[in-house]
């Protein structure tokens, strides 16, 4: 039997970043004893990540912070469209609607989830999340550095440093999570296999502050991309502003020759740079901070040993391109937080820790791929514009874009195809949630055969009930006559039967078992109405069938047939849970 009195913690999370974080605020939310360290006096103290998809803001809608963070973030709607010009006060080439927030895709992000996107940085967000994990319980202890670790049967000892007084001390914990970025001491510790290959390209990052509102605020927009010879090595070819704060701090950033070593960040040379891709030669900027960083394409091959699991960078690494990183990150906390949770409450057992590494490491391996390859896709700008390869100046290029000509017209259909294949990188809803779980927390529906792709799987969500995927998002009424999503009436830490009306056999049945991890949703009861029939229409199951959905909102069983006896309904959902939570029946 378990004895809390053996462990100073039930699980130790080493790192505070978004995947370290998120599981730390979700283990608290869930009762659990968490402890948090960090070798940092702080939190993040750079912009790097910023997008925030629309599954992991259902992920913080979950866990009771989404609003939070919206009154933090950069609205969808200023997220804008992707500007390509000369330079932020030159000549435009082109714009690219993204984010979801164009005519053409506006209602599909709309329809496929209750939150939209929403731009905030790393040193905004992962405050929200430890605040609201400490003030739900976790522990959190700075200037602290992991040492090494020794794993038993029973739980995990843990060596760590006080990096103010070099004290080194022990913890034990029932389980670790390794958050620690990619250079991992976790991983590496534990023998993490990393494929691939780290450090292929270099870009350097300025941060500085300057209003440059009277250029953007018209057409705005978090992401410029400036084609100007000053900014034209690399695989990109393109100089980059990104708005941190809109419009006074940005990123100003641009490729460098690692093999002639570090950039030159001396301050003439910042100054040169900003200006030309600002297009002010007058400009003065106030600049916070300078750094290089580099392009990885590295994934774990799996996330987990023993008592032993990592997430977040730690396991995969690539560039910003596609805007997947934090967002995968938090997701791999999420997952493994209920997970580690009904382990450590008795409701589950040790297998269905397996199905961690079985879930996110696929999607990690995924986005890795995807986000290199949203850079490779950008060398048709570079063979439209062919600066610094005969095109030498911005007259030549605007020259070679306008010219009147056949090669002219050849150029500018270059230019469009240039354009669509970038929607794979910023209309990517597919990417962010059509993700399909194959682990032992899922039971297969074994009538419903292979999932045949309407549209582009990479583009377009295909929302479903098949086993595996995420509830889909459809509008209900509650009781006081307010719209809540399907996704409001299930997570929240527990597993969540949805039936219809007539599927009183299956709300019998979650009764007799009498779980205290198990809800019943009844679909057009007070409470969870569907009076648009919305749910109605993309079920996908007999109203008196019945859908097992987990805490963290994916599907993980479903009845598509109608079940009427009582004892049908209880051997069925009695033999799922057993399955899927690795317990005896």
């Amino acid at each position: 039997m378990y004895d809390s009195k053996k462990f100073d913690t039930d699980v130790l999370v080493i790192g505070t970043g978004p995947a370290g974080a998120t599981a730390a605020l979700a283990l608290a939310t869930y009762g659990v004893r968490v402890r948090v360290i960090t070798m940092f006096n702080y939190l993040a103290n750079s912009p790097r990540a910023h997008i925030t998809n629309q599954r992991a803001m259902e992920a913080m809608r979950d866990l009771g912070i989404e609003d939070v963070i919206r009154k933090l973030a950069t609205p969808w709607e200023q997220m804008g469209d992707t500007l390509i010009a000369t330079s932020l006060a030159g000549e435009e080439i082109a714009r690219l609607r993204t984010w979801g927030s164009g005519e053409a895709r506006k209602g599909d992000y709309i329809k496929g989830s209750p939150c939209p996107m929403a731009d905030i940085v790393q040193p905004l967000m992962e405050p929200v999340l430890v605040q609201h994990a400490a003030e739900r319980g976790a522990q959190f202890s700075f200037n602290t550095e992991y040492m090494s670790h020794e794993q038993d049967e029973e739980g995990v000892t843990v060596t760590l440093k006080d990096v103010l007084d070099g004290r080194e001390y022990t913890v034990r914990a029932r389980y670790l999570v390794g958050a620690d970025g990619a250079r991992s001491k976790v991983a590496e510790q534990i023998g993490l296999p990393i494929e691939g290959e780290m450090s292929r390209a270099g870009t350097a990052y300025v941060i500085f502050n300057a209003d440059l509102s009277k250029y953007v605020a018209h057409r705005p927009s978090v992401l410029q991309w400036i084609a100007n010879p000053v900014a034209g090595f690399g695989e990109i070819g393109l100089g980059l502003l990104r708005a941190v704060r809109p419009w006074n701090q940005w990123i100003a950033g641009w490729g460098f020759d690692m093999s002639k070593g570090e950039p030159d960040f001396s301050r003439e040379h910042v100054l040169q740079r900003i200006r030309a891709l600002v297009g002010d030669p007058e400009l003065e900027v106030e600049v916070e901070k300078n750094s290089t960083w580099y392009v990885n394409q590295a994934y774990a091959s799996y996330y987990s040993k023993g008592r032993v699991h990592c997430a977040g960078d730690a396991v995969h690494r690539h560039p910003p391109s596609s805007g997947l990183g934090s967002n995968t990150s938090l997701q791999d906390g999420f997952n493994l937080a209920w997970k580690l949770a009904f382990v450590v409450k008795g409701y589950a057992g040790e297998g269905l820790l397996d199905s961690y590494s079985a879930e996110r490491q696929p999607v990690g391996k995924q986005i890795v791929l995807r986000a290199n390859q949203s850079r490779l896709d950008y060398a048709p700008f570079k063979e439209c514009f062919r600066m610094n390869q005969g095109v030498d100046t911005i007259e030549q290029l605007l020259e070679r874009m306008r010219a009147p000509t056949p090669e002219g017209v050849e150029t500018r259909q270059l230019l469009q195809k240039a354009l669509e294949l970038k929607d794979y990188e910023f209309n990517a809803q597919g990417v962010e949630l059509n993700q399909r779980y194959e682990s032992r927390a899922v039971v297969v529906d074994e009538n419903a055969g292979e999932e045949v792709w309407a549209q582009d799987k990479q583009l377009y969500l295909q929302a479903t009930t098949r086993p595996g995927a995420k509830i889909p998002h459809a509008w209900l009424v509650d009781k006081n006559g307010l719209r809540t999503s399907t996704l409001d009436v299930t997570g929240k830490g527990k597993f969540s039967l949805v039936t219809g009306l007539a599927g009183q056999a299956w709300v019998r049945a979650a009764h007799e078992l009498n779980l205290p991890f198990l809800r019943t949703v009844v679909t057009g009861e007070p409470g969870s109405a569907d009076p648009y029939l919305d749910w109605q229409r993309i079920r996908e199951i007999h109203e008196a069938g019945a859908i097992l959905v987990r805490p963290d909102g994916y599907i993980a069983w479903r009845q598509t047939e109608a079940i009427w006896n009582d004892g049908d309904a209880l051997d069925q959902l009695r033999d799922a849970l057993a399955l899927i939570l690795d317990k005896a029946s």
